[in-house]
C-alpha cells in the first residue's frame, strides 16, 4: 500500500451509526482480509473493533459501524488492517455529518450511543464517541448578572415526567467532594426541563485557584437510577470546549472578587468555573 496515509470518507445516520468509504484506494489492490480497525485511545490493553471491509456500487472499499454495535465512551483512532502488515493510521476525507445536526434520538431506554468523527491535530482520522443512558441533554444556555438558566432534555428513560418531577440538579465541587449545591428543576408532563443556578453560593466556597463544579440532573422520588451527567453531544461537534463559549460575571466573594461563568469540559459535559476576577 502507499506509504501516504489512505483518506476516508465519513457518513452518519441520524440513528448513531457511521459509514466509512476509502476514498483513495489503489485500484490494482483488493482488499480483501482488510478491515478499518477502530482502537480505543489510552487502554491497555488495546480495546480494538474491527470492522470489516466490502466495497459499495462505485468499488470503493466501505466498512460500517451499525448503531447497534456497542463502542464504549472515548476517543477510537482509525487504522487500516491488512493481512500480517501493522495496522497503519488513516487520513480524514470528507465527512457528511447532517443527519447529527439537531438530532432527535427514537424513543427508548438503551445506551444512547453518539459517534463523531474528527480529524486529529496531527491529521489523522479518529472517532470521539459516547453512550449513555439515560441522558440528560443541554440546550439553550442564558447568563445574566446573578447566574445561568439552562433548559434540556432528558433521554433514554421510560417516564421523562416521572423521572423530572422533584428532580434536582446537583452543582458538585470537582476538588471537594463534600461540596454539593442543589437547585430544584422545572419540568412539565415531557422530557423537557429547565434549571436556574445562582453562582452566589458557588463563589461563597471559593478559597483560591480555580473551582471547577460539575453539574448533574438527580431524579425525584418517582424516579429511578443514579443521577446523570448534564452534557451536550447531540450534534456534529465533537469538541465544544472552545466552541460553545459563554461570558462571566463577577461576583463577591470573602476573600476577593471572583468571576464564574459555564463551560463545557473535554469530554463535552456542563460546568461551571470560578476563579479569581484579576
Amino acid at each position: 500500500m502507499a506509504s501516504v496515509p489512505l483518506s476516508v470518507d465519513c457518513t452518519a445516520d441520524s440513528a448513531g451509526g457511521l459509514t466509512f468509504d476509502i476514498a483513495d484506494w489503489p485500484a490494482e489492490v483488493t482488499p480483501r482480509d482488510a478491515a478499518l480497525l477502530l482502537r480505543r485511545r489510552g487502554s491497555d490493553p488495546a480495546d480494538e473493533v474491527r470492522l470489516p471491509l466490502a466495497t459499495d456500487g462505485a468499488g470503493r472499499p466501505r466498512a460500517v459501524l451499525p448503531a447497534a454495535d456497542e463502542l464504549p465512551e472515548g476517543r477510537w483512532d482509525a487504522y487500516l488492517a491488512q493481512g500480517e502488515e501493522s495496522p497503519t493510521r488513516l487520513a480524514p476525507g470528507l465527512n457528511d455529518l447532517r443527519a447529527l445536526v439537531d438530532r432527535q434520538p427514537a424513543p427508548g431506554t438503551s445506551p444512547l450511543g453518539v459517534r463523531i468523527p474528527y480529524p486529529t491535530k496531527y491529521g489523522n482520522l479518529s472517532v470521539r464517541s459516547w453512550s449513555r443512558a439515560p441522558h440528560a441533554e443541554a440546550g439553550e444556555i442564558v447568563v445574566d448578572q446573578a447566574g445561568m438558566t439552562v433548559r434540556g432534555r432528558l433521554h433514554r428513560v421510560a417516564d421523562a415526567a416521572g423521572w423530572l418531577s422533584g428532580a434536582l440538579v446537583e452543582a458538585r465541587c470537582r476538588d471537594a467532594a463534600a461540596l454539593v449545591r442543589t437547585v430544584p428543576v422545572e419540568a412539565g408532563d415531557g422530557p423537557e426541563f429547565r434549571f436556574t443556578l445562582d453562582y452566589a453560593e458557588l463563589a461563597a466556597a471559593w478559597e483560591a485557584g480555580e473551582d471547577a463544579w460539575d453539574l448533574w440532573l438527580s431524579p425525584g422520588p418517582d424516579g429511578s437510577g443514579d443521577p446523570v451527567r448534564i452534557a451536550r453531544i447531540l450534534d456534529d461537534v465533537p469538541d465544544k470546549k472552545e466552541i460553545f463559549t459563554y461570558p462571566t460575571r463577577t461576583l463577591a466573594a470573602p476573600h476577593e472578587a471572583v468571576k464564574a461563568g459555564p463551560y463545557y469540559t473535554a469530554d463535552n459535559d456542563l460546568s461551571v468555573r470560578v476563579s479569581a476576577a484579576g
